[in-house]
């Protein structure tokens, strides 16, 4: 029988000992207090960042919000339905921020960037903040064709400008709005529809016809249904937004649409 000598053992020792590795990780957690409508109450989080992206269990995600002396309100996003009273929640130490690039030309996401359209993952490194900082804008001077004759020559729309489409139910709001994506085929503008707050069939159509018409080619399509959380609803916008600042910041042109501002209104207020 073979035997171990101590100087064999004494030596094994040392070489652990020279050979360890302490990995420590410190995160600063909180814990869930209170817990309703897609808000939750965080106790812990002193340092937390107004806008940060937080981690609760089963990989649902927050949006602090409300930072008060003693606790965070935070806005949920996902399925918030296993989350509970003293869960942990952790700091991700970023803003909330969504993935841009031309990678996300001809794709349907979420309103977190997530594709949703059975096409598989989208292959980007690219992130921008969902809200950033006010920039100096310079005067409206190139026009924006939207194809249709009546808003060309009469209330023309210029390359940096705003513009609401007003009126009542099922005048043709959207449509007009899709002609103007449609008309714009093999222009240098990179187009993204935000749905918010509409009935997933109603979004599939809309996917449909630009997908009939080849204008998903240079069209991103960001989708908050009527069935996602108000949360979700409510960040859509700000998503498409900074998608189509990443194009402007590349030189490039973007046109965002939103349908329908009335439905994040609805969402901002059940926040």
């Amino acid at each position: 029988m073979a035997q171990i000598k101590a100087d064999e053992i004494s030596q094994l020792i040392r070489e652990q000992i020279e050979n360890y590795e302490s990995k420590i990780t410190v995160d600063e957690v909180g814990t869930v207090i209170s817990l309703g409508d897609g808000i939750a109450r965080v106790y812990g989080l002193d340092k937390v960042m107004a806008g940060e992206l937080l981690q609760f269990p089963h990989g649902v995600a927050g949006l602090a919000m409300n930072l008060e002396e003693e606790q965070v309100g935070v806005v949920l996003l996902g399925d918030y339905t296993e989350i509970r009273e003293g869960d942990e929640v952790k700091r991700t130490g970023r803003i909330m921020s969504v993935p841009v690039g031309k990678e996300m030309v001809g794709r349907v996401v979420n309103s977190l960037g997530q594709p949703i359209d059975d096409k598989g993952p989208i292959a980007t490194s690219k992130f921008i903040a969902l809200e950033r900082g006010v920039i100096d804008r310079q005067p409206v001077r190139e026009p924006m064709a939207t194809g249709l004759k009546a808003i060309d020559s009469m209330i023309p729309i210029g390359r940096g400008q705003r513009e609401l489409i007003i009126g009542d139910r099922q005048t043709g709001k959207t449509a007009i709005a899709l002609d103007t994506i449609i008309n714009n085929k093999g222009n240098d503008l990179i187009c993204i529809y935000c749905a918010i707050g509409q009935k997933r069939s109603s979004i599939a159509q809309v996917v449909k016809i630009l997908d009939d018409a080849g204008a998903m080619e240079y069209t991103i399509v960001v989708a908050a249904s009527a069935s996602e959380p108000a949360p979700m609803q409510y960040i859509a916008p700000y998503a498409a937004c900074a998608m189509g600042e990443y194009f402007r910041d590349g030189k490039g042109h973007a046109l965002v649409i939103y349908d329908d501002l009335s439905k994040h209104a609805a969402s901002y207020r059940e926040i």
